[in-house]
Parts: structure tokens; C-alpha cells; sequence
């Protein structure tokens, strides 16, 4: 098993076990491992991944659990929830904000669910209001520095359904230009121009 994060477009993927969707990394002169487990060999391994010539890490050790709790004593963690939502006709909502296609998603407000957040940020953003809520998909991990901190974003993304027509209305104070409703050709090309972890969540409901 193993846990992508992403460094802007760099992946470090935490793992027990180096299997063979890690396996081609370890050929590739731009990527670090490690699999000495102390505070030093993280410290270096974050280092590492914020170098313009590593493209990406593998950190292996046989607790992935144990693992997980010492790289996140790193970080700030920010929790956040979003939709992969189709229609009628299972083309997928997609919205175009600051240069990139994306999915509807936002931070977790106090006393709200994970489920609700989705949901919420999904008719913010988006302008729909009949939503039907299916099931949770994946959960995806992005990092960045923020007032000096080093933040980490736990994203948790679900499927949803909209079963009828309703005017799309973009959320301009969150800098949203752009929400269309994009059929498979469509999507491909989008994903072209969209953040890595967001082609992960559509290729996530695509292998399903």
C-alpha cells in the first residue's frame, strides 16, 4: 500500500511495500528513496522533494501507519472536501479557476461533516442545488507553504448525481471563470490542464 503526496506536481509516495506502480520510480535518475525510518531521514526526504532536479520520492518502511503519523508531525494539516459530480448523461462537472481546470472543493468549516463540505462547496461554486450525494471516492494529499508554514491539504473527494437540467453560475469571489458540463472527450482534454491530483479522482471513478 501507499500514500501519494504531491508537491506541486511531484509525487512522495509513503509505502510498505514497493510495488509495480512504484517499482518504475526507482530507475529514474530524478527520484529519491529512503528507507531508513528516523527524524533526520524525513527532514532529508522533505528537503529532497522541494529540489528543482527530484521529480519525485519513494519513502518505504514497514509500518505505513507509523509512517503517516511521523510525516504528518510536519505539517499543517488543512482538511478539505469536493464532488465529482455528473449528469444525465455522465458528462462531469468541471470548473476552470486561476489557469487550471478543476473539481468543486473547499475547506471544512466547524461542526460540518466531510459529506456536507462536499456538498457545500460543490452548490457554492458551482451554482447547482438539487445534488444527490452517491458515495465517497478517494482521498488526495497536496502540500505548499502558507505565512511560513508547511501545509498539508487532505482532500476528500465524492461521487454525486444531478438528475435534472439547472443553470450553471460560477463563484467569481473564489476566482471561478468557467463551469461546463464536459463529456469524455471533452474531460480528456481538460485533464491536460488540471492538477495532478484532480486527473487521479477522475481516473479513480474511471478503473472503478
Amino acid at each position: 500500500m501507499y500514500i501519494k503526496i504531491y508537491f506541486n506536481d511531484k509525487p512522495l509516495f509513503l509505502c510498505d511495500e514497493v510495488d509495480k506502480t512504484l517499482e518504475p520510480y526507482l530507475h529514474h535518475d530524478d527520484a529519491v528513496f529512503i528507507d531508513e525510518f528516523s527524524t533526520h531521514a524525513v527532514k532529508s526526504m522533505l528537503h529532497e522533494m522541494e529540489q528543482p532536479k527530484i521529480h519525485a520520492g519513494i519513502y518505504y518502511h514497514t509500518s505505513l501507519e507509523e509512517l503517516k503519523k511521523t510525516f504528518w508531525k510536519k505539517f499543517t494539516t488543512i482538511k478539505a472536501a469536493g464532488g465529482l459530480v455528473l449528469n444525465k448523461e455522465n458528462d462531469l462537472l468541471m470548473i476552470f479557476r486561476r489557469g487550471h481546470w478543476d473539481l468543486p472543493k473547499g475547506k471544512l468549516d466547524p461542526g460540518e461533516t466531510l459529506a456536507e463540505c462536499a456538498v457545500r462547496e460543490v452548490k457554492e461554486e458551482t451554482g447547482l442545488t438539487a445534488i444527490e450525494l452517491q458515495q465517497e471516492l478517494i482521498t488526495t494529499y497536496h502540500t505548499y507553504h502558507e505565512n511560513g508554514k508547511f501545509i498539508l491539504k487532505e482532500s476528500y473527494w465524492y461521487q454525486m448525481k444531478v438528475n435534472s437540467d439547472q443553470t450553471l453560475i460560477p463563484q467569481t469571489t473564489e476566482d471561478i471563470q468557467q463551469v461546463i458540463w464536459a463529456n469524455e472527450n471533452n474531460t480528456n482534454e481538460c485533464l491536460k490542464n488540471a492538477f495532478p491530483s484532480v486527473v487521479d479522482v477522475v481516473t479513480y471513478y474511471r478503473q472503478r
